[in-house]
């Protein structure tokens, strides 16, 4: 079974990252699986995530597909810091955030995500 058409591909992660070659390319799958199945669980309802010919559910708009690459950049990114600190020569510790404002944006989760009833 192929994926949908809105899920980005391995290649739309490294184009968005630079990155030209293969070395973390099993760390940039993981990672974007990882943001796909996050995305559709995240819009099931509000998109027609799955493709079904039979639902009524929009498609999803490409602002979500490119807020998946970026999710799994950030992912892949974050795998070299879990506990949310970098150490610097120069400036000691700092902090790295959680979150990302522009992917929560793209997506629609998190702060920008519409309100539910119910």
């Amino acid at each position: 079974m192929s994926s949908p058409a809105w899920v980005p591909s391995l290649l739309d992660v490294k184009r968005d990252r630079q990155i030209e070659d293969a070395t973390d390319d099993e760390a940039i799958k993981l990672c974007l699986d990882a943001a796909v199945s996050f995305v559709a669980e995240q819009h099931r309802d509000r998109y027609n995530v799955d493709e079904d010919p039979f639902s009524t559910l929009p498609s999803v708009p490409s602002s979500v597909r490119l807020g998946t690459v970026r999710l799994a950049g950030r992912w892949l990114t974050r795998r070299r810091s879990p506990d949310g600190l970098i150490s610097s020569a120069d400036f000691g510790a700092s902090r790295i955030p959680s979150f990302d404002a522009d992917i929560e944006r793209l997506l629609k989760i998190g702060r920008y995500a519409k309100p539910v009833i119910g």
